[in-house]
């Protein structure tokens, strides 16, 4: 799980600190967001003190009827220890008693000009990202006509040619050689590359080679939902590889399976080629069209067809 801090917010959604600046740095380890409308009428019973409190304005104009002694009374219950920060929707003024203690500790309080509700799903999407499950494969990340095809296989297979190729297609390449993986649901998985990495591409005998700046932002994406796995393997003339396409393969990474398929490579296989087509042939099937179950019900149709014949000509 990646660590998130509270200036990652900030400059995620461009924020103004308005008081507790000290503190920017606190980690959030939630993505859930508390609207802390009970806690201002004094019910403090159930606070989730340990989430992002959002205040909008229903929270701040209720707070404004209170008199003094229980407006100083809820800031200084609300500001816990916990509390990795404030954000105030509309870009409404920060109260003077939630100033105070947020100053007094560390608590930082952030404006955005985002309606409430609009601004928490935003907030949520973002951190359930960051704060999701995340592991590491060693792979390339490609965009293929909208599908994120990861790339897998041994060093030296030819993954990251393939990647450059793909990209001279037309496609986009979102991580070469570790593709960070977050499960942000199940069976859904966004892959990304580490910052270090981000946008280059290693090819052997040539070095590192900047995408973006050979190619143009249309060659590169930050992240992607991972789809299918490739996997590229030297070609082995004692193996039998699938040619029908029948009987699909599964690859677990986490909690979630992905469709898995193995392409063997030699000389003379345009492997940009057959990416293309396999990702193109996934969408197909994610349609309901499937090419190779079709082909072996014609199969069976014309074999119970000549078998019918063949009867009819044996009783005469």
């Amino acid at each position: 799980m990646s660590v998130v801090t509270v200036e990652d917010v900030q400059n995620r959604f461009g924020l103004e600190v308005v008081a507790g600046v000290e503190g920017i740095e606190r980690k959030i380890l939630t993505s859930d967001i508390s609207r802390p409308g009970l806690e201002m009428a004094g019910y403090f019973d159930f606070y989730l003190a340990t989430r992002i409190q959002l205040l909008g304005k229903t929270e701040l104009s209720f707070f404004n009827k209170l008199d003094e002694a229980d407006r100083q009374d809820r800031m200084d219950r609300l500001c816990s220890t916990e509390t990795p920060a404030f954000i105030i929707a509309h870009n409404f003024e920060c109260p003077l008693e939630l100033k105070q203690f947020a100053d007094e500790r560390s608590i930082p309080v952030l404006q955005t000009e985002h309606p409430t509700t609009r601004f928490s799903g935003m907030l949520t999407n973002f951190l359930e990202g960051q704060l999701a499950p995340m592991t590491t494969v060693h792979g390339v990340l490609v965009d293929v006509y909208g599908i994120g095809v990861l790339l897998t296989g041994k060093s030296g297979v030819g993954k990251s040619e393939t990647a450059l190729e793909l990209v001279k297609r037309g496609h986009r390449l979102v991580a070469d050689d570790a593709v960070e993986i977050r499960q942000v649901a199940k069976n859904v998985l966004i892959g990304n590359s580490p910052k270090l990495l981000r946008h280059m591409l290693e090819i052997r005998g040539v070095g590192i080679i900047d995408m973006m700046m050979l190619f143009g932002a249309s060659a590169v994406r930050d992240d992607k939902r991972i789809l299918m796995v490739i996997d590229l393997e030297t070609w082995n003339p004692d193996k039998v590889y699938d040619r029908l396409g029948i009987d699909g393969e599964k690859m677990k990474i986490m909690d979630s399976d992905l469709t898995k398929l193995t392409v063997p490579v030699k000389p003379g296989r345009n492997l940009s080629v057959i990416i293309e087509v396999a990702a193109m042939d996934y969408r197909m099937k994610r349609l309901g069209i499937n090419a190779a179950e079709t082909f072996s019900k014609k199969l069976d149709m014309a074999i119970s067809q000549d078998t019918g014949k063949s009867d009819e000509e044996g009783i005469e």
